[in-house]
């Protein structure tokens, strides 16, 4: 069943999120201060339109056209039925946002942030109903990878949440509940671990960036495009699953884990700049971007995404 979506923040997350709302057959109302703004988002729908066809998500029905730009937030959520707040990754900007939409919107109307890390029980201290907002968190793109972080606040109700599950669920997401409030969600918690580890290897000499990065992409980051890392090591465990693995294969583990060390990324800022150039080479963002899509693209076709 089609809704009228609002999108508010209509850049590089926003505007994915809306390819996928109007591929899935609803109207979208976005909102976005950049005098580009619009024309932006518009040309954005259109590249990811072709590959959106591609993998059969465009439902019968659904049209770009159905697509329309307003001047403020209060203008974008006019008679709509949910609403996904892209803005700027700053507290002050979406406590100001939050209570915008919260004063626009009907009490029911589940309001939901990209936010990648902040908490919404932080961003709602302004709004009259924050009983009815919750992070929706995607991944990037939005428009071509399942995952959602859904998180209540302190003051979110279980309907809200039940709300936005579902709805995610409807456009063909993979929703998760997040069941406590912290900072990254769980998603850039686990980069962000894999990453520290990564640069304490590169800073210790123990391999370059292009090695660092080439680890997880030919190895352990093509199982994970099927499954995590319990069920991975689950199957690890042969015969006897996890109950082999952490009676037989832990101990080894846990002392891997015991020699890491907690870097300070920052402290090795330059020497990962000039690993990442290395290794991009005369790869511009935009080549890589189109190369990281296309293969997106083969991987959804066979895995169990939408």
């Amino acid at each position: 069943m089609s809704k009228a979506v609002a999108v508010i923040g209509a850049g590089t997350i926003g505007a994915s999120w809306a390819a996928i709302f109007l591929a899935q057959g609803n109207d979208v109302r976005a909102s976005d201060p950049s005098p580009q703004g619009e024309a932006f988002a518009r040309r954005f729908i259109a590249n990811a339109w072709p590959t959106l066809e591609t993998l059969g998500w465009v439902v019968p029905g659904a049209s770009q056209d159905r697509f329309s730009f307003h001047t403020s937030p209060t203008e974008a959520c006019e008679g709509v039925s949910f609403v996904q707040e892209s803005g700027p990754e700053r507290e002050d900007i979406k406590i100001e946002t939050f209570k915008e939409i919260d004063a626009a919107t009907a009490p029911d109307v589940v309001i939901a942030s990209s936010s990648s890390g902040l908490l919404i029980s932080r961003v709602t201290v302004k709004c009259t109903h924050p009983e009815r907002c919750v992070i929706g968190h995607p991944f990037n793109p939005p428009h071509l990878i399942p995952l959602v972080e859904v998180v209540a606040g302190e003051k979110t109700s279980q309907a809200a949440v039940d709300k936005a599950m579902e709805f995610y669920r409807s456009i063909g997401k993979h929703p998760i509940h997040i069941k406590k409030e912290v900072k990254g969600h769980v998603a850039n918690r686990l980069q962000a671990a894999l990453w520290r580890e990564a640069v304490s290897l590169v800073a210790d000499g123990v391999c370059s960036v292009a090695d660092a990065d080439a680890a997880i992409a030919y190895g352990p980051g093509l199982r994970w495009a099927l499954m995590g890392p319990h069920l991975t090591f689950h199957l690890a465990g042969g015969e006897g699953g996890m109950t082999h693995f952490m009676n037989h294969l832990t101990p080894a583990l846990q002392t891997w884990m015991d020699d890491m060390r907690n870097p300070r990324v920052l402290d090795y800022k330059q020497l990962i700049i000039d690993g990442v150039t290395e290794e991009a080479g005369n790869r511009s963002i935009a080549d890589l971007q189109k190369w990281r899509d296309r293969k997106l693209i083969d991987i959804l076709k066979v895995s169990s995404a939408p």
